[in-house]
């Protein structure tokens, strides 16, 4: 054969497995949904909308109140409620049973933690408000590491 003759490419042999798709969408879930991620969901949304209520009582403040630094005021509401975000997010993930929505939600539960702390260690009527923030947050964590939970959004061992 000739340098200019041009050889047959080579055929690929056929495997012998097949690979998952990994960029195939999941599956939708299918039953009923957990009464523990149920839980979670509605808990993860109450602590959303407390953030959102107290971004808006910021917010209120700065404009029709007497803070001591209205800009600051308007700051710190506008970021408490972009902080709101997350956890209402999450929480429509977790009813819609998408697992996704497991992070966000963990990770909101985690960062509760310290607010905790930093109540109950502010003294007075913070101190109830940082119980209920610490009982909160563990008991959503509680509920989505649960097996049960982590099953219905399709979470679990790799095979």
């Amino acid at each position: 054969m000739s340098s200019k003759q041009k050889r047959p490419a080579a055929k690929a042999a056929p495997k012998a497995t097949e690979h998952k798709d990994r960029t195939a969408p999941a599956p939708e879930p299918t039953g009923p949904r957990p009464a523990r991620l149920s839980a979670a969901a509605v808990l993860t949304a109450v602590e959303g909308v407390a953030l959102a209520a107290l971004g808006i009582y910021m917010l209120v403040d700065g404009i029709a109140g007497s803070p001591d630094s209205p800009r600051q005021a308007w700051t710190g509401g506008l970021t408490v409620l972009a902080l709101a975000v997350l956890p209402l997010i999450a929480a429509r993930g977790l009813w819609l049973r998408r697992r996704w929505s497991r992070g966000p939600s963990l990770i909101t539960q985690i960062v509760a933690l310290p607010v905790a702390w930093t109540l109950v260690n502010g003294g007075g009527a913070l101190i109830a408000a940082g119980v209920g923030v610490a009982v909160a947050a563990l008991v959503v964590l509680v509920l989505l590491v649960n097996p049960t939970s982590t099953e219905a959004l399709g979470i679990g061992p790799r095979t």
